[in-house]
């Protein structure tokens, strides 16, 4: 029987809710009465409270809230946490608290004499004690530490001074995990192992812990942070933990949290599975993102900084993002500036540079500093017409020149134009080249335009073959300026394994989104020498870490795989019949539709801003960043209706189809005498745990009889491009990247309202399914829609068959390029199957049997193979001679 474990709520803390220390500071503790009501009423059976506000009398306002609650019979009714580091605080609490109270905390970080007189007074106040793992060297951070210093301070306190153990509540320090850095991995092992031996070898007493600082490195995706809260307390409990501060409303039953999801926490909780060459907290990150998933009334419009001096004006819009008063503002500087170009060095780079301290200290987001970009730009844009009028205005310098472009083969910049708009934002001048560059005009642009350094981005995985080939030109060319990569599919492991061995005379460094993009920038050009040595040594434990990794053969042989294929009783089960076979056209599909099944939680991912839709709109860190962005969205949104900006056209097709073995056989009829085409997938081959099946696509369709296959290719990009370039042109890179990232939304939302519609009418295997967002969103129906290039199915290049069969070009006017991305970049498109028991699965690593196999299906040499399948090898293909293709 698993022990029980008492919730602490934590929305009364001031240090941990921005809500609730808005309401104290404001004094409006009626609202924060409420606060605690609602965390009573969500399952705390303690509530934690703590006043710490550097300018709040936290004395004060603890006395005064503990006496409001003394009032209201619904929160007395549970004990309440007195949380401060200062003593006086907690002894103000202690004297005004009804009943039996726990003190949040002492420790021996003082010594010993001071940590015995704290805990002598809250014996003679009746009060429970929670004590830090913390002594004179420090907190504890190994389990041995934790143990250590808690069986030192229970024999103080019950041997000198005779504190009832039953009262003595252990917080062996609770630290994040998955933060990348390998000290850290083993912290939620640590504080389990050591609960354990607390409660075996320290009688009576209780174990605690702040369980939301687990998952801190997961801040702003709250779905992945509940689970990390819950399936690190499904251990922590069973190794004897009593109690611990959470959100009491908001923590999932762990056989709830979707299997995928929980195995890949479950990793990183007990720092397991390691041998893969991808560690937990990697398979985490790469999972983290499928699982991001309008509230506020207008606020009062405050003008009184149209009174401040012109430069406090100009820098108030550039923080704001306000072009209203741009032009008026910056003729007025002008005016009074010796020349215009004075104005864009004094007062605009001054505004520029809080607007930089701000998003470096993570007080804006990138919404809010793209707008911000864009005032600049207007305001430049006023200026420019002057300084050409003076023969001798000399340009300003920026701070370093960098060229950006997406590699060749690829299609998708919303990313790197972000990073674009940052980099400008801090004074470099930005030579951004678009889309589908070659190698060559990558590096002949930047030889022309003498730039400090060069960025690369992409989406694809192709687009990871075409960065290391960019690298090796670079190397063959005697470049030797940094080299910056970036992109959805890359990562710090591809860079120091794939890319960085490429280009040896310069320095390659993988930026992880546009957040760091400045720091990374700066650091190269500020303290070059040290900063690249630093990424070298980093990128050598990273290869070498990788090659351990490598040296693994973890993998179930193929054949043992596809023995241990999903079972579906292919004898009972009757297959539904799509209403028609062939293709079906949609163009023009209606833009108003579509945007009843938009998922707005990626939209927000797309701009850094990470949580849940509609949860983010009130989130404490980045809610009203979040609200002003919806609200921007929705207003252009409606425009690309009215207006009819975009045009969504999409294909829908279905034919007779059987499995054969891990291919799927598509028919032309019904007869199946005439085969049209073969789709191929790919079979899990990790260890799987009993009852655990080695999937492939094709197990979800029946090897005889009647069985069926679907297929779409949607887009809602025609036209995005276009006025994206508008924007562009009239300096607006704000609405450019805003209209782009809608075009990606309605396309989403294209796939989504189609499949739809094919669940309930095109095939109709679900006619009764109702309309709902969330559970759309969620998945919750039958059938599944993958795509190839993603986990299920790794091989781009299965687009070109099946934008064949649907006739995609001609039908919707896609296209796919020599790397299979597709054009226009908002597009989608994928298979349909109908079984119930179809799920989405990740292929994971593959052996060098499967890849040999999967080459002669394809009509491949292994070579080709492995070039295509190179981000799920499970071997180093140079590592030993290449098998011949049958």
């Amino acid at each position: 029987m698993r022990p029980s474990f008492i919730n602490i709520g934590e929305r009364t803390n001031i240090t941990g809710s921005a809500k609730f220390k808005k309401l104290i500071v404001e004094g409006d503790y009626n609202a924060a009465l409420a606060v605690a009501r609602q965390q009573v009423e969500a399952g705390a059976s303690v509530i934690d409270i703590n006043m710490d506000e550097g300018l709040l009398d936290s004395k004060q306002a603890m006395i005064t809230f503990l006496n409001l609650i003394a009032a209201e019979p619904d929160i007395a009714r549970v004990p309440v946490m007195i949380d401060s580091s200062k003593w006086e605080v907690i002894e103000a609490g202690l004297k005004c608290a009804q009943g039996k109270c726990i003190v949040n905390s002492i420790s021996m970080k003082e010594g010993e004499a001071k940590f015995l007189e704290q805990a002598v007074a809250c014996l003679r106040y009746g009060a429970a004690v929670v004590v830090m793992a913390f002594d004179e060297k420090g907190q504890a951070d190994t389990a041995e530490r934790k143990i250590e210093i808690c069986k030192r301070a229970y024999a103080l306190l019950t041997q000198k001074i005779g504190f009832p153990p039953e009262d003595i509540i252990f917080d062996p320090n609770i630290f994040a995990v998955a933060t990348g850095i390998e000290e850290h991995d083993n912290y939620a092992v640590d504080f389990i192992e050591a609960t354990r031996v607390i409660k075996q070898v320290l009688p009576h007493a209780r174990v605690s812990g702040g369980v939301s600082n687990v998952s801190f490195s997961f801040r702003g995706n709250e779905p992945v942070r509940r689970a990390i809260h819950s399936v690190f307390l499904y251990h922590a409990v069973a190794a004897g933990m009593d109690m611990g501060i959470v959100n009491a409303g908001d923590l999932p039953v762990y056989d709830d949290i979707e299997p995928e999801l929980r195995d890949a926490v479950e990793d990183v909780i007990l720092n397991r599975r390691r041998n893969d060459g991808v560690t937990p907290t990697e398979r985490l990150v790469d999972l983290a993102p499928k699982y991001k998933g309008q509230k506020g009334a207008d606020r009062v419009v405050d003008m009184s900084w149209r009174e401040a001096p012109v430069a406090a004006r100009l820098s108030h819009a550039l923080v704001h993002g306000i072009t209203e008063f741009i032009d008026q503002d910056t003729e007025e500087a002008r005016l009074a500036a010796e020349r215009p170009l004075h104005v864009i060095e004094g007062p605009l780079m001054d505004g520029m540079n809080v607007v930089g301290d701000l998003f470096g200290s993570g007080k804006m987001f990138l919404p809010q500093v793209v707008k911000s970009a864009r005032v600049m730009k207007q305001a430049v844009a006023w200026l420019m017409p002057f300084m050409e009028a003076e023969k001798e205005g000399k340009p300003r310098e920026a701070a370093g020149k960098i060229l950006m472009a997406t590699v060749k083969g690829d299609v998708h910049d919303i990313g790197k134009n972000i990073v674009g708009v940052v980099l400008q934002c801090n004074n470099y001048e930005v030579i951004d080249l678009g889309v589908m560059v070659p190698a060559n005009k990558i590096l002949d642009e930047a030889e022309a335009h003498k730039v400090d350094m060069i960025g690369l981005s992409g989406l694809i995985t192709p687009s990871l073959d075409e960065m290391v080939f960019v690298a090796g030109e670079m190397e063959r060319r005697g470049f030797s300026i940094p080299l910056l990569i970036g992109g959805a599919t890359t990562s710090r492991t591809h860079t120091a394994v794939k890319i960085e061995p490429a280009y040896r005379r310069g320095s390659t460094t993988y930026v992880v989104d546009a957040s760091r993009a400045v720091n990374v920038v700066s650091g190269l050009l500020g303290d070059r020498e040290r900063v690249e040595a630093e990424t070298r040594a980093e990128y050598v434990r990273i290869r070498e870490q990788f090659a351990r990794g490598q040296e693994v053969k973890n993998r179930t042989p193929i054949a043992a795989a596809r023995a241990n294929k999903v079972a579906i009783d292919w004898q009972t089960y009757v297959p539904p019949k799509p209403s028609f076979l062939g293709l079906k056209t949609f163009a023009p599909f209606d833009l108003a539709e579509l945007a009843r099944f938009i998922d707005w939680t990626p939209f927000f991912a797309s701009w850094e801003l990470v949580g849940r839709f509609p949860q983010i709109l009130e989130d404490d860190v980045v809610g009203e960043a979040a609200r002003d962005l919806y609200k921007d969205a929705q207003a252009m949104l409606k425009k690309i209706i009215d207006e009819k900006w975009f045009e969504a056209r999409g294909v829908v097709g279905f034919w007779p189809a059987n499995a054969d073995g891990d291919d799927i056989v598509l028919y032309t009829d019904e007869a199946r005498t005439t085969e049209l085409t073969r789709l191929h997938s790919l079979r899990q081959q990790m260890g799987k745990a009993e009852g655990k099946a080695n999937a492939a696509l094709a197990d979800f369709i029946a090897p005889v009889g009647a069985d069926y296959i679907g297929a779409f290719a949607v887009t809602a990009g025609h036209g995005e491009i276009e006025i994206a370039s508008k924007f562009k042109a009239a300096g607006d890179d704000y609405s450019a990247i805003l209209s782009s990232a809608l075009a990606d939304r309605l396309a989403e939302a294209f796939a989504e309202a189609l499949h739809y519609r094919v669940r309930t009418e095109l095939w109709g295997f679900a006619p009764d399914e109702p309309f709902e967002i969330d559970t759309l969103i969620g998945e919750k129906y039958r059938g599944i829609r993958p795509a190839p290039g993603y986990p299920a199915q790794p091989d781009h290049t299965e687009k070109d068959t099946l934008f064949r069969i649907l006739e995609a070009p001609v039908r919707t006017g896609m296209q796919i390029t020599e790397s299979f991305a597709m054009t226009p970049p908002a597009s989608v498109s994928g298979l349909y199957f109908s079984h119930p028991d179809a799920y989405y699965f990740g292929v994971g690593k593959i052996d060098r049997d499967q890849v040999a196999d999967y080459a002669r299906r394809k009509g491949w040499d292994v070579a080709t193979a492995e070039r295509w399948l190179a981000p799920i090898l499970g071997y180093d293909p140079n590592a030993a001679p290449r098998e011949d293709a049958a």
